[in-house]
């Protein structure tokens, strides 16, 4: 079969259809990209494109309340900062991990009220000049494109409200919780819309909304269904009237919510956190069918070229199988990962991953 860009893989997997081979993607962390600098990677070149790994694009939106971004506190080993979602927070600067949230300034329905009415969406809040300049160059070369809406369980607690306040606000504060999950995907789609509407198209949309942690969910599937579904599936809607695809990252254990987004029309799921307690090969053979799946191979492994070549040995054939995969780590790249080992992996992914 004769070399496919990077839309034609993709268009196929989600079609599941068989390729020239699986889309191969991933996300190092900004440690690992710096460690490969210093083993080598020149620091003026993608780390995409000196691996060879598939062209994708994003498009992003700011659906924020704008708050005013500003550092608190900064030190030679961390920074503390205030961001646009009004946050407060703490980041190592030699090190990759989550930030530590210290406070938010959404903490109530009388505050998020105030968040709101600044949170209306406007055409200042789309960097078109990046648009502008490197759309052609996507199309052209052949990429997938993903816009990103902002919205859903994980970004409101994680950036906006913090978890455990929302967690209890899902249980006594119900329609206050709903409001958010909905304004932050209103003022999303109307953005995307606008974008759409001056020519820049899509291929999917691709969004952020981890759901689980180690062995389970945050919420019950009840739950899940009275609060958050009908917002999933206002999204997956108005992207499926726009005939374009939809993509859910959702970390940690959420094999009891997998039936209810495919219900909904969800077209493809990742990461599959094996750490977490998920099972890409359980996961291929019960929903693959109806299910792209994406990632699936334990991130725990990727600095032992044994384990990993072996895991990936496991794992890929299974789950290239009458297409409907895209290869990478159940997350991202940590830094422990060498420049020498990561190469051997894609070269690897590619080999096992050609049909």
């Amino acid at each position: 079969m004769n070399e496919m860009t990077s839309k034609e893989r993709f268009t196929r997997m989600f079609d599941h259809r068989e390729a020239d081979r699986i889309p191969i993607i991933d996300s190092p962390w900004k440690t690992t990209i710096e460690r490969w600098q210093r083993e080598g990677m020149p620091n003026e070149i993608n780390f995409a494109d000196y691996f060879g790994l598939d062209k994708t694009a994003f498009i992003s939106i700011d659906n924020s309340p704008r708050y005013e971004e500003k550092v608190l506190e900064e030190t030679d080993e961390y920074i503390i900062k205030t961001t646009k979602w009004g946050a407060t927070m703490k980041n190592w600067k030699h090190a990759s991990s989550t930030p530590e949230f210290l406070d938010f300034t959404i903490k109530d329905p009388d505050s998020w009220q105030k968040a709101k009415k600044r949170m209306m969406p406007s055409r200042d809040r789309i960097d078109w000049k990046y648009l502008k300049e490197n759309y052609k160059t996507w199309r052209s070369q052949g990429y997938w494109i993903q816009g990103e809406p902002w919205f859903g369980f994980d970004v409101t607690h994680a950036w906006t409200v913090g978890t455990e306040r929302l967690l209890m606000a899902m249980v006594t504060d119900p329609e206050w919780v709903v409001d958010m999950f909905n304004h932050f995907l209103d003022v999303s789609l109307e953005l995307l819309d606008l974008i759409w509407e001056q020519g820049y198209k899509f291929d999917c949309i691709f969004w952020p909304d981890d759901m689980g942690y180690k062995n389970t969910t945050f919420f019950s599937v009840e739950m899940y269904r009275k609060l958050l579904k009908p917002v999933h599936r206002r999204a997956i809607d108005w992207a499926h009237a726009k005939g374009i695809k939809t993509h859910l990252h959702s970390c940690g254990k959420i094999n009891s919510l997998v039936p209810e987004l495919i219900e909904i029309g969800l077209d493809g799921l990742n990461p599959m956190e094996v750490k977490a307690g998920m099972d890409p090969i359980y996961l291929k053979k019960t929903y693959g069918k109806q299910l792209l799946l994406h990632g699936g191979i334990n991130a725990m492994l990727w600095d032992n070229p044994e384990k990993v070549q072996t895991e990936m040995e496991r794992v890929i054939p299974i789950m290239k199988e009458s297409g409907g995969y895209i290869f990478s780590s159940d997350h991202s790249v940590p830094d422990s990962v060498s420049l020498e080992d990561f190469r051997n992996i894609v070269d690897r992914a590619k080999k096992l991953g050609t049909y």
